[in-house]
C-alpha cells in the first residue's frame, strides 16, 4: 500500500489529500467488519459504552476533556467523555453478561502525534471466568487477523519490523528489565508490593537513566521501560510484556504464585504498544485505595484530580472473576496498512 504524497499541512478534506488516504481507511473498514465477524463466532455481544461518564478513570497520567450536564432548571453536574469504557463494561459483566466487546471511541486529551490522537478508537473485550492467557492468543489471533485482512506479511515502523503471523514472545517485565537495562527490578519490589526508590535509583543510574531527585519509583520505572526497554519490544515477532509490578497493577489483580507482581500484560509491535490487558481486579476496597494513590499523584504533578465512580466500586462486588483487554484500533490499522502516522487512518481527524 503507497504512502500519502501529499503535504502534511493540507487539510484532510483536500480532495488529494483525501485520495491518498483512501487506502488506508478502506483497509480499515475490512479489518473493522473481519474483526467484528471474529468475535461474532467467538459467541461475544457487542456492547456500547455511553461516552459521559461521572469519571472518566483514575490513573495519573491519563487526561480528560471536561464538560457538564444541565437540568431543566439550569443546575449543572460535571460529567466527562470517557478515556476507555472499561467502567461501563465491567458493570455489564456485574449485570450478568458473559462474553462482551466494545469498538468505539474514546477521548484523552493531551495525547497528539504520530501514535496518539485525541479522539480514537478502542476495541475492549472481556471474557468471565477465563484467565488472563486467554487474552493473549486473542492478541495474537487480532494480529493476524488485521494483517491478513490488510493484505500484509509483516508490519514496519520506524525501522522496525515484525512477522504478525509468528506467535508472540512472553516476556516478564523484570526479564525484560534485565534483558534490555541490565536492571533487576524484583530487587526493589519488596514481599508486600512496596517499592524501594534509592535500590531502583542506583540500578537506574548504573544504566545510563537520569533520575531527578524529586522522581518516586514509579517515575523512575517508567523512564527505564520507555529508554531501555519499548524499543527494543515487538522486533521480529510481537512481544507480550506481562507480570507488572503491583504498584503498576492499575485494574489488574495481583498473581497468585507472586503477589509483588499483577496480571497484567502489554502487546507490542514495531516498538508500537498495541494493547493493555488485565485478570481483573474485584475487590472493591482494594481498587478504591488504588485510585486514591493515584488521585494523590494526579494531584501533585497536575494539580487536579477525577472523582471516584462510586457506582462502578458498587458494582465491581458482584462482578464475576474475568479477564479484559483493551486495544489501540487505529494503532494496529496503522501497523497493519503501513501508514506513517495515525491521522492516516482515521476517517475525520480532530482539527488542531
Amino acid at each position: 500500500m503507497s504512502l500519502p504524497s501529499s503535504s502534511p499541512g493540507a487539510p484532510w478534506w483536500r480532495a488529494g489529500v483525501h485520495a491518498d488516504r483512501r487506502p488506508f481507511l478502506l483497509a480499515r473498514n475490512r479489518i473493522t467488519k473481519a474483526f467484528r465477524a471474529w468475535f461474532e463466532v467467538q459467541g461475544f455481544e457487542e456492547v456500547e459504552a455511553a461516552a459521559l461518564q461521572v469519571s472518566p478513570g483514575n490513573e495519573a497520567h491519563l487526561h480528560a476533556f471536561a464538560t457538564q450536564a444541565l437540568t431543566i432548571a439550569g443546575e449543572a453536574s460535571p460529567l466527562y467523555l470517557h478515556t476507555s469504557p472499561e467502567f461501563a463494561c465491567k458493570k455489564l459483566l456485574a449485570a450478568g453478561e458473559n462474553k462482551i466487546f466494545s469498538l468505539g471511541k474514546v477521548w484523552r486529551n493531551r495525547e497528539r502525534g504520530p501514535l496518539h490522537h485525541p479522539e480514537f478508537t478502542m476495541l475492549e473485550w472481556y471474557r468471565a471466568a477465563a484467565p488472563y492467557q486467554t487474552l493473549m492468543d486473542d492478541c495474537a489471533v487480532l494480529l493476524a487477523l488485521a494483517a491478513e485482512t490488510a493484505g500484509t506479511q509483516r508490519f514496519a515502523f520506524r525501522g522496525m519490523t515484525c512477522d504478525p503471523f509468528a506467535a508472540p514472545e512472553r516476556l516478564s517485565v523484570a526479564e525484560a528489565f534485565q534483558r534490555h537495562a541490565g536492571v533487576d527490578l524484583l530487587a526493589s519490589v519488596a514481599a508486600d508490593g512496596s517499592t524501594d526508590r534509592d535500590a531502583l535509583t542506583a540500578q537506574a543510574r548504573a544504566a545510563g537513566i537520569r533520575v531527578a531527585e524529586d522522581d518516586g519509583w514509579a517515575d523512575i520505572f517508567s523512564r527505564i521501560i520507555v529508554e531501555k526497554v519499548e524499543p527494543r519490544l515487538g522486533e521480529g515477532r510481537a512481544t507480550i510484556l506481562c507480570e507488572y509490578p503491583i504498584s503498576e497493577a492499575a485494574l489488574a489483580r495481583p498473581k497468585d504464585a507472586d503477589p509483588r507482581v499483577a496480571e497484567r500484560f502489554e502487546l507490542y509491535a514495531c516498538g508500537v504498544e498495541l494493547a493493555n490487558a488485565f485478570g481483573e481486579l474485584t475487590d472493591p476496597a482494594e481498587q478504591r485505595r488504588r485510585f486514591l494513590i493515584e488521585m494523590d499523584e494526579k494531584a501533585r504533578i497536575y494539580g487536579e484530580r477525577y472523582p471516584i465512580d462510586e457506582d462502578f466500586l458498587a458494582a465491581l462486588a458482584h462482578m464475576p472473576p474475568a479477564s479484559g483487554s483493551a486495544l489501540g484500533f487505529d494503532r494496529l490499522v496503522l501497523l497493519a496498512t503501513g501508514a506513517r502516522r495515525i491521522e492516516d487512518v482515521v476517517w475525520t481527524p480532530v482539527a488542531g
